[in-house]
């Protein structure tokens, strides 16, 4: 009798099941059909770790076919989900109409760890106080402009030039990297690690700065728990990261020390002259931020506010324009027109001086300079030197475009992809194409910074804009002005997974010098 019950058990049973596995594989189709394949249980991260390799392409060819806005699953349980954006309406809309209820959060805090309490890293207080004290020093203070000119000049003639008068053939990725380093370091540390020589030395705590990148950029690759569990077991990327975060702090310890024990009346001398530098100034001058940001928690001559402080502007002053000026070679390099426009508005604007081995132009020489700032927007639309962003909503919202956003949603906008949307820069959105910045009356044409992102928008806008562009322009036409760089025949070139848009494989040129000896 009991085994004919259960048999029609089983047998009443076995509809329902069809039925589920019905509705199963049409849910499963469903899904298939959309952008990625969401597999149950790993969700989306098959499809992103197939193609991490062009992540940036990817996260484009995703972005274009859906609007702009698009809501990746990641796998059950990880806390991987996130919304990606490069609609302009929705970016908008988060970094500056809503911008109070967008923040960097704790999990960015976590994945950029290196950064400490820096204005990147920070929100609320913390960073409102950074932010005024680093527009206040920006941007109002005449003494770093000139430190900056100065630096630059110096570093383009005995570092930059020597080395490309005594090459035929060089990786410019690499001389860039060296070149904004020693100059960052200068200006923020007063220390000069001298990479930048003839005979490319490797400086380990170079080296330790590059590590720690791509450690930064694996955490973003993988759920929390998995890098959080190497960093416990101290293995693969984590164990690196320590590695390379223990030598890079040993460097800022030596020299924050060096500049306490230097601190007094030569300081204060230092800082009249040509030789500022932005330590020295906190130690010396830092007073007048104190008060402020002692009533925010923050403690400006203390060794861990020095230490952040002087990580942020490392990474803001070396990689932002040493990536710039690596896809600027590139695009000028394969673009003889423009180069030739460039020597023009030099030669026209600028006029020619004899008798001079080499040239290096002046701020106020680079500012009448239009077309190359209109060259420069057009790589920055094209290779934001920072190809991503991170923000968390702290209450549940909707975008303008209809998207639900849960609470503590991460939300991840491609800058990358921003310049690539026909939406926003029309069917020749690929192309470079320099005019397109330049209005009828001959100046630089305004485009709102919610399209033309590379600079942020809204509240965190980036207060060093200015500054990169003339540094950016410093560089460029001095090199440009000087010497003919052939990029490589056949060199490849793609952008790579990092933090920063630097090129995969370098970026191999011939060197000819346009004026003779």
């Amino acid at each position: 009798m009991a085994t004919i019950f259960g048999t029609i058990e089983k047998v009443a049973t076995f509809p329902s099941i069809v039925f589920l596995i019905f509705l199963w594989l049409w849910w499963w189709n469903r899904r298939r059909s959309s952008i990625i394949i969401d597999w149950p249980v790993f969700g989306m991260i098959p499809s992103l770790l197939c193609n991490f390799y062009r992540i940036h392409d990817y996260a484009t060819y995703i972005l274009q076919r859906s609007g702009g806005t698009f809501s990746f699953e990641g796998p059950w349980f990880s806390g991987m989900n996130f919304i990606i954006v490069s609609d302009p309406i929705n970016v908008h809309y988060i970094l500056s109409k809503n911008f109070s209820n967008y923040h960097k959060g704790p999990e960015f805090k976590q994945i950029f760890e290196p950064l400490g309490e820096g204005i990147f890293n920070s929100d609320s207080d913390s960073w409102r106080i950074q932010r005024q004290i680093f527009h206040s020093l920006l941007i109002k203070n005449k003494k770093f402009e000139l430190a900056v000119e100065v630096t630059l000049k110096q570093k383009i003639l005995h570092g930059l030039f020597p080395i490309l008068e005594n090459v035929s053939q060089v990786d410019i990725q690499d001389l860039f990297q060296r070149f904004t380093f020693d100059n960052i370091c200068q200006l923020v540390l007063g220390f000069d690690s001298n990479s930048l020589s003839i005979e490319f030395p490797q400086i380990p705590y170079q080296k330790a700065f590059d590590d720690m990148e791509e450690a930064i950029i694996y955490r973003h690759a993988v759920p929390n728990s998995i890098w959080k569990l190497q960093k416990w077991l101290q293995i693969g990327k984590e164990h690196k990261l320590k590695k390379a975060w223990k030598i890079f702090d040993d460097f800022l310890e030596q020299c924050i020390t060096r500049k306490r024990e230097q601190s007094g009346q030569s300081c204060r001398a230092q800082m009249e002259g040509e030789d500022f530098d932005l330590l020295t100034y906190f130690l010396v001058e830092g007073d007048e931020f104190a008060e402020a940001a002692a009533r925010g928690g923050i403690h400006i001559k203390s060794n861990k506010f020095l230490r952040d402080m002087a990580t942020s502007l490392l990474v803001a002053g070396r990689d932002t324009v040493g990536a710039s000026l690596v896809w600027l070679f590139w695009l000028v390099g394969t673009h003889a027109s423009v180069e030739k426009k460039i020597l023009e508005e030099i030669k026209s604007n600028i006029g020619e001086k004899t008798g001079e081995k080499w040239r290096a132009f002046s701020i106020e020489e680079v500012r009448k300079l239009v077309y190359l700032h209109a060259v420069i927007c057009e790589v920055l639309r094209l290779y934001p030197p920072i190809p991503f962003e991170h923000k968390v909503s702290i209450e549940k919202d909707i975008f303008p475009s209809g998207h639900s956003v849960p609470r503590n949603m991460r939300i991840l906008f491609s800058f990358y992809s921003m310049g690539r949307m026909e939406e926003i820069w029309g069917k020749d959105c690929l192309e470079f194409k320099p005019e397109r910045w330049i209005s009828e009356g001959g100046g630089i044409k305004h485009v709102p910074s919610y399209k033309f992102i590379a600079f942020n928008a809204g509240p965190r806008s980036c207060l060093g804009k200015e500054l990169s562009f003339i540094q950016t322009k410093i560089i460029a036409a001095s090199v440009i002005w000087n010497y003919s760089l052939k990029v490589v025949e056949n060199h490849p070139v793609s952008p790579n997974v990092s933090v920063v848009l630097y090129m995969k494989k370098g970026l191999k040129v011939n060197v000819f010098k346009r004026f003779a000896a």
